[in-house]
Order: C-alpha cells, then structure tokens, then sequence
C-alpha cells in the first residue's frame, strides 16, 4: 500500500513504513493516522514480512498532532470527540499487536502523539540531536491515547513528571528513561538499523512472535502456579513446530537455519 502521506517500502522480509508529511514535520491528522492504521493492519497478515521499521521522512519522526486537526476538534461535540479519538487508539493498538518485530527510527523533534508511537514499537532507536516532549499540558490536554504504551516504556514515576511538565528532554534522557533503546549520531543510524535488522534474522520469526507475545503474557503477573503452567506449556509447544526441529538441526550441522538466509 502507498498513499500521498504514508509508504510501505518492502525489501525480502523486512517492510519499511514511512511517515511522509514532511512538510508538517510528520504530525498527525486523520489522513496519516488512517494511513498508518492501513498499513499497520495489512502488514500484520503479510506472512512474508518479519520486521517492520517506522521512520519519518524529512527532518522529524513526528512532530504530534497537527495543529490544524486539534483546532477542528475543539469544536467537536464529545460524542464527536470520542469518535474522532478512536483512530488513534486503534492505530497505536494495531502497531502494538503486530506479530512482526517493530523497530522505531527516531530523529528530530517527537512531540505528543509521535512519543506514542515510538513507545508501541519494540525497539527505538534515535539520533543523538532528537528532542522528546509530552506537551499536551500545554494546550490544556493529556496525553490519554498514548498513556498505555508511555507508561509501560517509562513507568509510573517518570511519567508523573513528564505529564506535567511538558518539559522537552534529549535523546540520552530518552534512553536513561527507557522510552528508546539507543542512541547514535546522525549519519550513523541507518547502519545501526541494518545491524539491528542482521542481529534479527538470526532468530526464527515465528519464535520472535511468540517471544514478543510471551512478555505481555507474563509481565507484571505474579510467579504462581498458573504463570508456571502457561510457560511449560508453552515451550512444549514450541519444541513440537518446525522452526524448533530446523534450529537444532542447523546448530548441530554447524550451519545457517535457513530463517537466516532470507
């Protein structure tokens, strides 16, 4: 799928999806918002695909919400409000639940929304001169939508402050804070990526899903009986599927599995 405000770039496994308003440092109005949830949705069923990468064009990931789009909104009434907030939420979900691993390219000013989105993916890898704001306090708003995937990234303590202070912070603080991964310099983040994308050929895609899976599944759950059970079960079933009996056969063959060639 490409439209005029998001691309789907595939090469082998890995898709590409480009935020591509550049001229609106990438932020968010229905249009992109719709875009992303297409994209996001027919790329979770594209059994081909393995890693998808979010990237901006231009100079910033994504600069939030687009100024106009909230100027419309105030004069929505809230049934109106509601309607017009769910495509957010259920992009942001659909980005969150996708099988495939999620890599995050950040550079440039992310502000509100654009935050959301860097914290729903896997993996987020930003520039060293990528500035990070939660500025809605600032317009008299929260960052609702976004909250679930923030705060999971972040924790309770550090997003107390962020909420309310609309403070804008550095990519190193982004990193100390866990909303990204890492941080490399500018012209160096494209191979950072294509070693990311090398490291995680070497998994098999299907166990990558179910590892992705497994941590929501067993995160902030206590250690009890039934977590016990739902892991045993799980790496039985894990041991019986095709990718476990060609790992361990490519291991003792002292060869590639055949994942890894793709």
């Amino acid at each position: 799928m490409t439209s005029s405000n998001v691309r789907i770039e595939k090469s082998g496994a890995v898709a590409r999806v480009v935020l591509n308003r550049p001229e609106r440092n990438n932020a968010f109005d229905e249009e992109l918002i719709a875009g992303l949830w297409r994209a996001f949705d027919e790329l979770a069923v594209a059994t081909d695909v393995s890693v998808v990468v979010v990237q901006g064009e231009g100079r910033s990931f994504c600069a939030g919400a687009d100024i106009n789009w909230m100027k419309k909104a105030s004069t929505f009434t809230r049934e109106e409000n509601v309607r017009d907030a769910q495509p957010l939420a259920r992009m942001l979900a659909a980005l969150d639940r996708m099988p495939q691993t999620t890599i995050a390219r950040v550079q440039g000013p992310v502000y509100g929304g654009g935050i959301g989105l860097v914290a729903a993916c896997d993996i987020a890898i930003a520039t060293s001169d990528a500035t990070f704001c939660l500025s809605e306090v600032r317009l008299g708003l929260v960052p609702a939508v976004i909250s679930p995937y923030v705060l999971r990234a972040i924790g309770q303590r550090v997003g107390r402050r962020y909420f309310q202070t609309a403070e804008v912070f550095t990519a190193p603080e982004a990193a100390r804070i866990g909303l990204i991964h890492e941080v490399v310099a500018s012209d160096a983040i494209d191979g950072r990526v294509d070693e990311l994308l090398k490291q995680l050929r070497g998994g098999a895609p299907q166990a990558r899903a179910a590892a992705k899976a497994l941590v929501g599944a067993v995160a902030g759950r206590p250690i009890d009986d039934a977590v016990l059970m739902e892991t045993a079960e799980l790496i039985a079933d894990m041991r019986a599927r095709s990718e476990a009996r060609e790992g361990l056969s490519a291991f003792l063959e002292k060869r590639k599995p055949s994942w890894s060639q793709t």
